[in-house]
């Protein structure tokens, strides 16, 4: 049986977005991509904390996850950074990174909010219930 550590194993990259005159830079993020395949790497996270995703808005987040994925066309593991403080725009999130195409899903913990134990735990069962991807 495969695990999830297993299935992401070896180097994983938190991408950078790349703008340009206050826009995705689509070119520069795909060159990025390709960089990465080229140079070895073996799963890349996209629009992760390090991605700036706490300031894209979420089309800006969707677009980031689809070009990505489009751009590795299964040359390489994508683990796209879904997580939020809300767990309903999580699953959102999740579930457009599934269809996008990603392996699975990287969530940092609710911040801000401060849950107990048992809010991270329904917070994270209800993810992973939402979609068919490890998260």
């Amino acid at each position: 049986m495969v695990s999830q550590s297993d299935l992401f194993a070896g180097l994983s990259v938190a991408m950078i977005t790349p703008f340009k005159n206050g826009e995705i830079d689509e070119t520069a993020l795909r060159s990025l991509v390709d960089y990465h395949i080229e140079q070895g790497t073996d799963t890349l996270c996209p629009v992760g904390t390090t991605g700036e995703s706490p300031t894209l808005s979420h089309d800006e987040h969707k677009q980031v996850i689809s070009i990505v994925c489009k751009q590795a066309a299964g040359r390489i593991k994508v683990m796209a950074g879904t997580g939020s403080n809300s767990t309903r725009e999580a699953i959102e999130l999740t579930k457009y990174a599934e269809q996008a195409g990603v392996d699975g899903a990287l969530h940092v913990a609710p911040y801000y909010n401060k849950p107990t134990q048992e809010g991270f735990f329904q917070h994270y069962q209800a993810i992973a219930e939402a979609v068919d991807i490890p998260i």
